[in-house]
């Protein structure tokens, strides 16, 4: 438990930043595991399922939910996929 006075705000805005970073993150990885399992199986409906878990990064970057370069390395694999999926 903190002890500090400093310590304890700082469990109060760790709480609340990961409760309003949540439904972000849930939405973003859901879209990201969704387009990497349509890309790898080949489904034409592959390429609207990366661009909107593209989309989803790129907006949980900006918000500061995740990394910019975590947002940019996830990208890059989906399109990676997205390629690997349709060459198959």
């Amino acid at each position: 438990m903190a002890h500090s006075k400093q310590a304890k705000k700082r469990i109060l805005q760790t709480a609340r930043s990961e409760a309003q970073n949540r439904p972000t993150k849930t939405y973003t990885v859901n879209r990201v595991r969704d387009a990497r399992a349509l890309a790898l199986a080949g489904n034409p409906e592959a390429n609207e399922a990366v661009r909107a878990a593209q989309s989803a990064l790129g907006k949980a970057a900006k918000a500061g939910v995740i990394h910019p370069n975590a947002a940019a390395r996830r990208t890059s694999r989906l399109a990676k996929a997205l390629k690997v999926g349709a060459a198959a």
